[in-house]
């Protein structure tokens, strides 16, 4: 049998494509794409979730569609410090390893805010960073971001309508060629997904469960790595205190802040003292990197 290609990364070769075409060029296009697409097998792609490489290729977009709105930071020791951080979550998470691995990067901002697009790329800003009190807090928010990536909240955001008719558009045409139409439809299809996860991130904000689930998770990942999984907690009433920013992300949740703190509250896992050695460690490198 032959492999079955992914979508998302043939729709990025269409969109190379357009930019090195003009559209007197789509019988040579239509070519490429139908040759790339013949391995598709249209028996199967009816309702097949999308795969963690497709994942990848929506999280790249969705990630360039953030930086279009925020600035990354120029703080090089800043942004080293949250990649140590974030990896060391990461690795104690329920999903150590994406397709494309996890990256961490601050965005040059006071807005009080964080971002997990889908595969693995996680934006904090600043404002955010420097909202915590100390490298645990740091962590737990870095912990549940990774958590919406480990159960694929960000890629749930994609309509399924829209998902289904990208799978049937390419089940129906893969073995002919593609005409400018079907092209265009692709295309718009990839585009649409992509402002259904970046809504979701940046503007509305992700629902009850999900929030749940994800301040859930964090801290255990927080006390398998030797974190305190009291810090979301302490974090969390931080926030409350602050009141709401404009924006989605952890700061536009539903539900509302002071429900996720009950909701955590009573599962937070136990974990022994702390090293004294270790506290000082931590407080020294985050005095150095945030303050």
């Amino acid at each position: 049998m032959m492999r079955k290609l992914s979508l998302f990364p043939a729709v990025f070769v269409m969109l190379a494509l357009f930019a090195s075409c003009d559209t007197t060029g789509f019988g040579n296009i239509s070519q490429h794409i139908g040759t790339a697409m013949t391995a598709v097998d249209a028996t199967s792609s009816a309702a097949r979730p999308i795969s963690e490489e497709e994942e990848y290729y929506v999280g790249r977009a969705v990630a360039a569609k953030i930086l279009g709105t925020y600035k990354l930071s120029t703080d090089a020791h800043l942004t080293r410090y949250v990649n140590l951080i974030g990896r060391t979550v990461a690795l104690g998470s329920d999903k150590p390893y994406t397709y494309g691995g996890y990256h961490f990067a601050v965005l040059d901002t006071p807005e009080i805010n964080a971002f997990a697009a889908p595969g693995g790329t996680i934006f904090i800003t600043a404002g955010m960073v420097r909202t915590t009190a100390n490298e645990d807090e740091l962590a737990a928010v870095l912990a549940h971001e990774v958590a919406h990536i480990g159960k694929r909240d960000g890629i749930a955001a994609i309509k399924s309508a829209r998902w289904t008719q990208a799978l049937t558009l390419i089940g129906t045409t893969a073995a002919k060629n593609y005409t400018s139409s079907e092209i265009s439809q692709l295309v718009s299809i990839f585009e649409g997904s992509i402002d259904d996860v970046f809504k979701t991130l940046v503007v509305n904000g992700y629902g009850r469960s999900q929030e749940y689930a994800a301040d859930e998770t964090a801290v255990m990942t927080l006390a398998r790595c030797g974190y305190d999984p009291k810090a979301l907690v302490s974090f969390l009433k931080r926030l409350e205190q602050r009141g709401k920013s404009s924006g989605g992300g952890i700061m536009q949740t539903h539900p509302g802040t002071a429900d996720r703190i009950d909701n955590i509250s009573g599962k937070i896992p136990a974990t022994g003292a702390i090293h004294p050695r270790a506290i000082e460690a931590r407080t020294a490198r985050y005095n150095q990197s945030v303050r």
